[in-house]
């Protein structure tokens, strides 16, 4: 990705290996400044993923695959590092497909690791080639959360086919939800002012209103779990923005690669939903604190309903209904 240091643009990734150490884009630390964070034990790794120093499913898979492989080099087994990695975040598949698939490759340490982290960029992209089409000259695109080269990697997921386009010389324009509590949104506007991409950052609860407006032609989102029938979760808040774009005539679309989907849960309602720590509610840095003695609650992630996708873009191309029947079809191609 697009990354403006000391006034001039280079190309780097989320997070990568460098001599045996894990070096990932500390996004916690964004946008006010650009630190990496190094993981050097599985401790580390753990942290980076639980913590959300890295952020996003793909992302998250990546890191996982580059954690097995420096257990191995510390002689930590296969089982171990398996299970301390998959205790640190329940939602997002692709922290399991990543385990897998280092499992199944655990000798093969870095290089098996390096083209786990390979493929899914190279995913991204192709899901930026795949979805570029569905936007045209001087739209305007909504997207919650990020899902941007900081949640893969590089290119992003919903913010793929939104780079493709502008660097194939479209006109976009990208309004950007703040994504409340953590704010992610935030993370994505500066993906976009890196690039160079014309966007505004918005309430959560502003959406609707700029919908009602005319003033939104597509969303897209990312996912970090889709079930077999299309239902899929992602960053809370996404269920009401699909509600929103139907209620308005505005195709939604969700931006995934083949790893995010779960061959083994059939609908949304046996995603497992992450509840974080109330403390991202109620500590918000505003002159007017919560009452005390309030508590709060903090699932983060909801569950969007296939009747509200248009269709989900994927590296392999677009699906669209019936979704259970065809993406069982795109599963059976894609991992025989």
């Amino acid at each position: 990705m697009r990354v403006i240091v000391n006034g001039k643009p280079i190309e780097m990734r989320s997070v990568w290996a460098e001599n045996g150490v894990i070096k990932l884009i500390d996004q916690r630390k964004l946008p006010r400044e650009l630190v990496i964070f190094e993981a050097r034990t599985l401790d580390d790794v753990a942290f980076a993923i639980k913590e959300m120093v890295v952020r996003g499913a793909p992302a998250i898979g990546i890191t996982a695959a580059y954690g097995m492989a420096l257990a191995h080099d510390l002689g930590i087994s296969p089982e171990e590092a398996a299970e301390v990695l998959r205790k640190t975040r329940p939602t997002a598949h692709d922290l399991f497909f990543a385990i897998d698939y280092m499992l199944k490759h655990y000798d093969e340490g870095w290089n098996a690791a390096e083209k786990y982290a390979n493929d899914v960029i190279e995913k991204a992209r192709l899901i930026g080639v795949h979805g570029e089409p569905l936007i045209e000259d001087g739209d305007r695109v909504l997207t919650h959360c990020n899902a941007g080269a900081l949640a893969v990697g590089d290119w992003g997921t919903a913010l793929a086919p939104i780079r493709v386009a502008h660097r194939s010389g479209k006109k976009v324009f990208v309004y950007v939800d703040e994504t409340r509590p953590r704010l992610q949104g935030m993370l994505t506007a500066w993906e976009l002012l890196n690039e160079g991409i014309e966007h505004v950052i918005i309430p959560d609860n502003a959406a609707g209103y700029f919908m009602w407006r005319g003033d939104i032609d597509l969303v897209i989102v990312g996912a970090d779990r889709i079930a077999l029938n299309g239902d899929f979760a992602n960053k809370i808040g996404t269920y009401e923005k699909a509600v929103l774009a139907k209620e308005n005539g505005i195709p939604f679309f969700v931006a995934a690669p083949i790893t995010t989907f779960d061959p083994n849960i059939e609908s949304g309602k046996d995603i497992p939903i992450e509840e974080r720590n109330e403390e991202e509610v109620l500590c918000v840095e505003k002159p007017i604190p919560p009452p005390k003695g309030s508590k709060a609650r903090n699932p983060a992630f909801d569950v969007t309903p296939n009747k509200y996708l248009t269709g989900i873009i994927t590296e392999y191309g677009i699906i669209y209904p019936p979704f259970k029947k065809n993406i069982k079809r795109l599963l059976r191609k894609a991992l025989k």
